[in-house]
Order: C-alpha cells, then sequence, then structure tokens
C-alpha cells in the first residue's frame, strides 16, 4: 500500500519562564521530531508575545510555527507530545487541503 504524505502546519506556544536556553531546547526538540518523521518546508519562530487570555497563570509565550510533511499516523503522535511535554502552553496540528483538490471541486 502507497504511503499518503500530507501537508500539515504546527503551532506551538513554549512557556517564556523557562528561559531563552529552555525555550530554545523546546523548539529544537520539536522541529528534530518533525525532521524525523517528514520534512519540514519552513519554521518560522515570531518570538514572545502576549496572549489573549492568561493560561496557567502566565501572559506571555513563545510562538512557533511550522510547516511540514508528513504521514497522517506522525501528527497523532507529535500532538500526544505536546501534550505531555512540560513547558509547552497550547499546541494545535493542521492539515492543509491541496490546491489543486479545491481547485476541481469549484
Amino acid at each position: 500500500m502507497e504511503k499518503v504524505i500530507n501537508s500539515y502546519e504546527t503551532l506551538f506556544i513554549v512557556d517564556c519562564s523557562l528561559g531563552d536556553e529552555g525555550v530554545k531546547a523546546l523548539v529544537d526538540k520539536f522541529t528534530a521530531l518533525i525532521a524525523d518523521n517528514g520534512t519540514i518546508d519552513s519554521v518560522d519562530e515570531w518570538g514572545k508575545r502576549r496572549l489573549a487570555y492568561p493560561i496557567n497563570d502566565k501572559n506571555d509565550g513563545y510562538y512557533v510555527l511550522v510547516n511540514f510533511k508528513s504521514e497522517g499516523a506522525f501528527t497523532l503522535e507529535l500532538e500526544r507530545v505536546f501534550g505531555i511535554t512540560e513547558g509547552i502552553l497550547r499546541s494545535i496540528v493542521i492539515r492543509h487541503v491541496d490546491d489543486k483538490k479545491t481547485k476541481k471541486e469549484a
């Protein structure tokens, strides 16, 4: 059976109270995890920003957006690891809709 590779993007927010080295270590950990299980198209570090509302009594977070391609099963594992990692305030993984499919439907 053929492996199906999809395009995804993930946005995760790291707790700024970890310090610069702690934030860098978490960003490197997750980009390496994604690179090991797929191909990274781009990593966009938005940096430290104020949260819309406090999360775990924190007002600031370090935002990172990663666009990548991988198999669908990996995204479940990525979400699981986000959930159990201390220092990750929020995360989301979204699948991109292929432009060719949308043009055919229209």
